[in-house]
């Protein structure tokens, strides 16, 4: 995959609770290397602001919501957003985002395919946009 998508998971309905799964290769397309996770942010801010160089990523809001925005090749942003347990946004490596307009306990799950390296984490717009060309 090259490019950022929603990829929808497996949902197994049961009226005691419904479960959701994840599998290497068959809904992650790479290997996981890190887990981690945001809660507790405060109304009105925002987490991310960075891209990777190699890293792939796939986002999941486990419990409440709320968006992703990221950069397109052309300059312009395109926004997710996430509000269900059974999806989970990719990010390849290369992708500029920002996650904003949290809900009240919200909860997102980040399974990544590398471990955390701050080599590389691209953390300036500019450095960013000159990177992609």
């Amino acid at each position: 995959m090259d490019k950022p998508k929603l990829l929808e998971f497996p949902k197994i309905f049961d009226p005691r609770g419904n479960l959701t799964f994840l599998q290497s290769p068959q809904q992650v397309p790479f290997v996981i290397k890190r887990v981690f996770w945001t809660y507790d942010v405060p109304g009105g801010e925002m987490r991310g602001g960075h891209a990777y160089k190699t890293q792939q990523e796939i986002i999941v809001a486990l419990s409440g919501s709320f968006d992703v925005q990221i950069m397109l090749s052309n300059g312009y942003t395109q926004k997710f957003s996430l509000n269900r347990s059974y999806y989970g946004l990719y990010l390849p490596a290369g992708t500029w985002r920002h996650m904003e307009n949290f809900s009240t306990n919200a909860l997102g799950l980040h399974l990544s395919s590398t471990e955390y390296l701050e080599q590389d984490y691209i953390r300036d717009l500019d450095q960013y946009l000159n990177y992609k060309q």
